[in-house]
């Protein structure tokens, strides 16, 4: 497997030359980096943070903290995680930056961030990358306008936008029309700091690393299966989080494992929150040999590890609507998955993939098309004919359209397969997993 060292249009992907074993890790969970960062900078006083995830997303919320008064001495250790301390701004608030702040191509900062200025006398100009632009930000502005808090333009649908704070913002109950955990996230951070209780109810569950994260930096919060709360106005106070493995990233490394043959890996101290190891779950409705094994608790967020084995024998299985956002950033994966499983995939209610760092649900599609495996939408419905039997044919090209959960899951059909393919702008990946090819070689002994 080989990969450039000035970046190509194409990566091309050489199978691996064995099965993977052994123990394996993957890079510090995306979510809880972006928060234990944006918290300790919302927070009074020092905290120290370690197992941060060092990608560009990431980095992205570092830099806008920084621009807004916070401190930041995170470096980089021998494992690749990022470790060190956030000096918050605390009780004086965030300070006016001298720039709109870019927020590249992470959506969890450019969303955060407009619920973090809210509360603030400061007008603060929020943009991103054309890719970032381009996607939905009126699920934000909303709520947070219902709370007191004015944007310009005044009911802007995309970025840039320009939050301009109020210190006068109001408790609200809402009504979430979603399950999204950067909405939830948003409204209860602006809402640390207004007067009463402000509550966002979903229609089904989604990330709860908020509520959980939270109450250690002595914000009084209530988490329930569709609920939550945040009692308002609270001090920020600094604490002490270590970041475990990102359960999205482990996807990838498990479903490489599922279908190279004569795979066995084991997974270390990986994120075991439920609403993130949902994609163990649609795995074991599909016959795989995977199971995870609680080892304890970062904070509280449960951590331990999943182990899985080559699965010869893959069923096809529905995936409920209800369930959709615990899978919501492993769909492309576990599609890829499903096109080697017998019989028919069906995730329900997966139109969020439109609105993703590109259309996911399209490229899904074109690209299962490629491997001749039948695939299409009703509705906001996929469906996948999988075909257990499959063979790559030759002289393949993938489009990744700048997305990193496309170009991992590609990758892993010439990674996992017997011909090479090729992947576009196969880069992105450090978004999230920079180190990912390299990590599946390392596994082949």
């Amino acid at each position: 497997m080989s990969t450039s060292e000035a970046p190509q249009p194409y990566t091309i992907i050489e199978p691996l030359s064995g099965p993977l074993s052994g123990d394996a890790t993957v890079p510090g969970d995306k979510s809880i980096s972006h928060r234990a960062v944006l918290f300790a900078a919302m927070a009074e006083g020092t905290s120290h943070l370690s197992g941060v995830l060092d990608s560009e997303d990431v980095r992205a919320s570092i830099r806008a903290v920084e621009a807004l008064g916070a401190s930041v001495l995170l470096d980089r250790q021998a494992d690749g995680t990022l470790a060190g301390t956030v000096t918050g701004w605390g009780q004086q608030g965030p300070a006016q930056p001298d720039a709109p702040i870019d927020c590249g191509n992470s959506g969890t900062t450019a969303r955060l961030l407009m619920g973090i200025v809210a509360p603030w006398d400061i007008r603060v100009t929020i943009t991103g990358d054309a890719s970032l632009q381009k996607r939905p930000m009126r699920r934000i502005v909303a709520p947070l306008a219902k709370m007191g808090c004015d944007f310009e333009p005044e009911t802007p649908e995309h970025l840039p936008i320009t939050v301009c704070g109020s210190r006068a913002l109001r408790a609200i109950d809402y009504a979430s029309p979603m399950a999204s955990a950067q909405l939830k996230t948003a409204v209860l951070l602006a809402g640390v700091f207004a007067d009463g209780t402000t509550e966002v109810r979903e229609p089904a569950p989604s990330r709860n690393h908020t509520e959980l994260m939270l109450p250690e930096f002595n914000v009084p919060t209530t988490a329930g299966t569709r609920v939550a709360t945040v009692d308002g106005p609270a001090e920020m106070l600094a604490s002490d989080v270590v970041v475990p493995g990102d359960p999205s990233s482990a996807a990838f490394v498990a479903a490489a494992a599922l279908l190279r043959p004569g795979s066995s890996v084991t997974i270390q101290n990986v994120s075991l929150n439920p609403a993130r190891i949902g994609f163990v779950r649609t795995l074991e409705r599909m016959g795989a040999d995977i199971r995870e094994s609680y080892g304890g608790h970062e904070g509280k967020e449960p951590r331990g590890t999943i182990a899985v084995n080559y699965t010869p024998v893959l069923r096809g299985c529905e995936i409920p609507s209800q369930h959709i956002a615990s899978v919501i950033d492993e769909i492309p994966v576990l599609a890829l998955v499903a096109a080697h499983a017998r019989g028919i995939t069906v995730f329900h209610e997966v139109g969020e993939l439109r609105v993703k760092e590109s259309d996911r649900l399209a490229a899904i599609i074109e690209g299962l098309g490629k491997l001749g495996v039948d695939a299409w939408e009703e509705g906001d419905d996929l469906f996948i004919e999988g075909n257990p039997n499959l063979t790559v044919p030759e002289g393949l090209r993938f489009e990744s359209h700048g997305d990193h959960r496309l170009a991992m899951t590609w990758a892993l059909v010439g990674a996992c397969g017997r011909v090479p393919v090729e992947v576009a702008d196969f880069t992105c990946v450090a978004v999230s997993y920079p180190d990912f090819l390299a990590d599946l070689k390392g596994l082949v002994k």
